[in-house]
């Protein structure tokens, strides 16, 4: 189909098979990237000392994956558990930022001991209410202050939250590694909402050299689909979707 690199994403990581997965990329080479997968017990702002320690033994199951396989970028939204979006008090979102400050600059230590690189990646609202932005996740990043952590941005939850995408990659700068190059709906690049053209003039005027990756999901996953609110087919077919997608964005970002 044309791409380049790949993501590969760990729910459970019993169930990746590195032998396996080597071959593969001995037979089709591509720069193969890992990414997490935050339910409610792997969360590292979780009140219970046990949710946070079995979050951090997740990434490090998920880091010694990556060294096996040689991927030096862990992505995802790592701070939190996907679907937190509550009121809460100031003392209590001040609290919960100091934890995933703490669990994640362990992370991150270790995640450098592997040679991996921790790309922190910003929701929209509706799936977590701590790290929207690429402000924000600009002062996680400063305040965990590690070179091993770095901003990983998606231009879905972007098209939500950011006043301008041209603004936010501009502010990531240095520090964004990995793009999900997501449209509106989740469906094929080009064919939504998305500003394309600010995304690739923010990538080229900050000297972009990572991925760009399309994140897409299809009904077929139920449990990933649930979980996603995806109710109805994005494409004509997954395969459509990933070569129409790839297209657009080479011709896009050449």
């Amino acid at each position: 189909m044309g791409f380049d690199a790949f993501t590969m994403p760990v729910e459970d990581p019993d169930l990746i098979d590195v032998a396996a997965m080597r071959g593969a990329l001995e037979e089709h080479p591509l720069r193969l990237h890992v990414t997490g997968v935050f339910g409610p017990t792997r969360d590292l702002t979780h009140e219970e000392p046990a949710c946070r320690r079995e979050s951090l033994t997740y990434i490090q199951r998920l880091l010694e994956i990556c060294e096996r396989l040689g991927v030096t970028r862990l992505v995802g939204p790592a701070y939190s558990s996907v679907g937190k979006r509550r009121r809460i008090p100031d003392e209590q979102r001040e609290r919960e930022w100091n934890l995933a400050v703490a669990g994640l600059t362990e992370a991150g230590k270790r995640a450098g001991d592997h040679g991996v690189t921790l790309a922190l990646e910003p929701l929209n609202r509706f799936e977590t209410d701590l790290v929207n932005t690429a402000e924000q996740v600009k002062c996680l990043v400063r305040d965990i202050d590690l070179p091993s952590v770095r901003i990983h941005l998606d231009t879905f939850h972007m098209h939500i939250e950011e006043k301008s995408v041209y603004d936010a990659i501009v502010l990531a700068g240095d520090d964004l590694v990995y793009v999900d190059a997501s449209e509106s709906d989740r469906g094929t690049p080009g064919r939504g909402q998305v500003h394309w053209d600010e995304v690739a003039r923010g990538l080229r005027d900050i000297d972009f050299v990572g991925d760009c990756i399309i994140e897409s999901f299809t009904p077929a996953c139920e449990e990933i689909a649930a979980a996603a609110a995806i109710w109805r087919p994005l494409a004509d077919s997954q395969d459509a979707l990933a070569r129409d997608g790839c297209r657009f964005l080479k011709d896009l970002l050449g």
